[in-house]
């Protein structure tokens, strides 16, 4: 039987968070945040994120994949270019990055601009996984039709007679940096009266101001 979703309700009591409190670099902000995701032992995977890209067709679109580094330069992330997102990037190179942290009652939103990384970086990064996510990245065209998943099984059985070890990186397929020029943080309060802390880049520089819930 499904409930009366109106019905449904949840309270935030855990934390607060104050303009005062805040850090005044919202990368700094954000590695406080994630440090307490991380030891919190809360969840299956806290480097979770929704990424939201739009191609030229206007039309968003979202889906979670992981974060694997970042710093003041930006947010890493690695996936198959000819991807429907890596799609989206190559005609608009922007993205909108969602963590949500239930569990703390928390959630950060990034958006910016988005570009390749270099293909040392791709190298590396790819050389580091486990041998079956190699290859699983050169037999997927992901996002591309599939008749049928015995397809998908015999293209994995020749790449690794090809590549029996260190299967080479495929060209179409790599890392990404979201180079942010907004953050907003957010945590949950009572009666929906909700913590919301937003930094806008200015000529190079930080502004932090209270949101509304």
């Amino acid at each position: 039987m499904i409930e009366n979703l109106s019905e449904i309700r949840q309270e935030y009591t855990k934390f607060s968070l104050d303009i005062k409190d805040v850090n005044s670099s919202p990368f700094h902000q954000f590695k406080d945040w994630f440090q307490v995701a991380i030891k919190s032992d809360l969840f299956y995977d806290p480097t979770a994120f929704n990424l939201s890209t739009c191609g030229l067709d206007m039309m968003p679109s979202s889906r979670i994949v992981l974060l694997k580094s970042f710093d003041e330069n930006g947010f890493q992330f690695f996936t198959n270019y000819s991807s429907e997102k890596g799609n989206n990037l190559e005609e608009n190179p922007n993205a909108s990055m969602l963590f949500y942290w239930d569990k703390l009652e928390r959630q950060v939103r990034i958006s910016g601009s988005v570009e390749k990384l270099s293909a040392i970086d791709s190298d590396n990064y790819f050389n580091s996984r486990p041998y079956e996510s190699r290859i699983g990245a050169i037999a997927s065209n992901q996002s591309s039709p599939l008749i049928s998943k015995h397809n998908l099984e015999a293209r994995l059985f020749e790449l690794k007679a090809l590549y029996p070890e260190n299967p080479p990186r495929p060209e179409n397929w790599g890392g990404y940096n979201v180079k942010p020029i907004s953050f907003e943080f957010w945590q949950g309060r009572e009666s929906r009266l909700h913590d919301r802390i937003k930094y806008r880049l200015n000529n190079h520089n930080w502004e932090i101001e209270r949101l509304y819930p």
